[in-house]
C-alpha cells in the first residue's frame, strides 16, 4: 500500500517536471523511461540479494534505494536539473522494483492451486496507495510551495515518506521470511538444488519453457503497451489545457483499473487457466488503446474510460503472465526466473516509453495508441495460438 503509494504520486509529475526543466515536451517521456529502466537494471542485484539473503532484506534494500531517488527528484525541482532528474527517478525505480518482486513473495508458500489469488492478493493491495498517490499531487504542491520548494517536488516528497514507512513495515513485521523457509521446505522434500538469483541463467530457463516464455511475454507485452501510453498521457492532458486536479483523476482512474481487479484475475488465472486470462487481458488493452486514439487533447471522458481499460489490461497480463511464469519453473529457479523476468519487462517498457514522446512529438498521441493496439493485437495473437509444449492452462 505505501510502496504504491509512493510510486504513483512520483509517476504522476515526473514527465510534467521534466517539461518545465526542459521547456519542451519532446524528450520529457525519458524521465519516466528512467524509472523504468532503473526497475529493471535493479532488479539484477534485487534478485541475487533475495536468492542470498531473503526477501525482506532484498525488498527492504530496493525501497531505501527509492527513497534516495525521490530526495535527488526533489534536488533536480530545486535545481532545475534534468541529468539529475534522470539519475533521481533511475534510482525511483528501485521502489518499483519492490513493489513488483513483492508479488512473488506471495507464491513462495502458496499451494499450487491458489498461486494466482496469493499473487494477485498483493498486486491488489496496491490499490489503495496508488488511486491516493496522484490525486495527492494538488496538495502535495502546496506543501512543496509551504516549504519554499517548486510545486511538482512535493509529489516527491510523498514518494519518499510512502516508500520509508513500507520499508519499515517490511524490516520489522515480514519474519519469517517467505523465501528462506519455502527453501528450507524443499530442502526438506528431498530437493538438493542450490537456489540462485542469476538472472542470466534464469533468462536461460526461460527459454528452454515454452509456458514461461508464454508468461515473461504477456508481462513484458503488456507493461510495454500500459506504459508507453499512461506516461504521455498526462502531456496529452496539460496541451488541452486540463488542470492538474483532472490530470491526477484520470491517472487514479487508470491505477485504480490496474490494481482493484487483481484478486479477480487471480481467481480467473486458478479456475480457467493462465492462457485464457492473458488472451482477455490483450484483447481489453487492444480496445482500450482504440478508445484513448480518439480521445481529444485535455479532459474527456473517453480518455477516462480508456485509461482505466488499460489498466484493466494490464492487470490480466500481469498477474496471469507472472503467475505462469512462477508455476512453470522449479522453486530453485525462481528468484533468477523472475529477476529476469522483470528485466525484460522494465527495458521493454522503458524502450517504449522512451520512443513515446518522440512518437507523440511527431505524429501525435492517437498514433501512440494505434502502436500500442497493434502491440495488443500481437500479445492476443500469441497466447490465442495453443502449441502442443504449451499446457491449455
Amino acid at each position: 500500500m505505501f510502496g504504491g503509494l509512493g510510486v504513483a504520486s512520483g509517476i504522476a509529475v515526473s514527465s510534467l517536471m521534466a517539461e518545465q526543466i526542459l521547456g519542451s515536451p519532446d524528450l520529457a517521456g525519458l524521465a519516466n523511461t528512467a524509472q523504468v529502466l532503473g526497475a529493471a537494471l535493479l532488479s539484477i542485484p534485487a534478485a541475487r540479494l533475495m536468492a542470498a539473503r531473503g526477501r525482506r532484506v532484498g525488498l527492504v534494500t530496493a525501497y531505501l534505494t527509492g527513497i534516495v531517488g525521490a530526495a535527488l527528484a526533489i534536488a533536480a525541482g530545486v535545481l532545475s536539473s534534468f541529468p539529475l532528474l534522470l539519475v533521481a527517478t533511475t534510482l525511483f525505480g528501485a521502489s518499483t522494483t519492490a513493489n513488483n518482486q513483492a508479488r512473488y513473495a506471495a507464491t513462495d508458500l502458496a499451494k499450487p492451486d491458489h498461486r494466482g489469488r496469493a499473487l494477485s492478493v498483493v498486486v491488489w493491495a496496491t490499490t489503495v496507495g496508488a488511486v491516493l498517490g496522484p490525486n495527492l499531487v494538488a496538495p502535495a504542491g502546496r506543501l512543496a510551495q509551504a516549504l519554499g520548494l517548486p510545486p511538482l517536488s512535493g509529489a516527491f516528497l510523498f514518494s519518499l515518506l510512502g516508500f520509508l514507512v513500507a520499508a519499515a513495515l517490511l524490516f520489522i513485521r515480514m519474519r519469517p521470511d517467505p523465501l528462506l523457509m519455502a527453501r528450507q521446505v524443499a530442502v526438506d522434500a528431498g530437493e538438493t538444488e542450490r537456489t540462485h538469483g542469476s538472472v542470466r541463467r534464469g533468462l536461460h530457463v526461460i527459454r528452454q519453457n515454452p509456458l514461461a516464455m508464454l508468461g515473461i511475454g504477456a508481462v513484458a507485452i503488456g507493461h510495454t503497451v500500459m506504459v508507453s501510453v499512461m506516461v504521455m498521457t498526462p502531456l496529452h492532458m496539460d496541451h488541452g489545457g486540463a488542470e492538474l486536479r483532472l490530470i491526477g483523476l484520470v491517472i487514479s482512474v487508470h491505477v485504480f483499473g490496474m490494481f482493484a481487479f487483481a484478486p479477480v484475475m487471480g481467481w480467473l488465472v486458478d479456475r480457467v487457466g493462465g492462457r485464457r486470462v492473458v488472451v482477455g487481458g490483450a484483447a481489453i488493452l487492444l480496445i482500450a488503446s482504440l478508445i484513448s486514439s480518439r480521445a481529444p487533447e485535455g479532459w474527456s471522458g473517453g480518455l477516462v474510460a480508456g485509461l482505466f481499460l488499460l489498466g484493466v489490461g494490464w492487470s490480466a497480463t500481469f498477474v496471469a503472465g507472472s503467475t505462469l511464469l512462477t508455476a512453470a519453473v522449479a522453486q530453485h529457479e525462481r528468484p533468477g526466473v523472475q529477476g529476469a523476468s522483470d528485466l525484460v519487462m522494465g527495458l521493454c517498457a522503458g524502450l517504449g516509453g522512451a520512443l513515446s514522446g518522440v512518437v507523440v512529438g511527431v505524429w501525435g498521441y492517437p498514433m501512440l495508441c494505434v502502436i500500442a493496439a497493434v502491440l495488443s493485437v500481437a500479445l492476443v495473437l500469441r497466447a490465442a495460438w495453443p502449441r502442443a509444449d504449451i499446457s491449455v492452462r
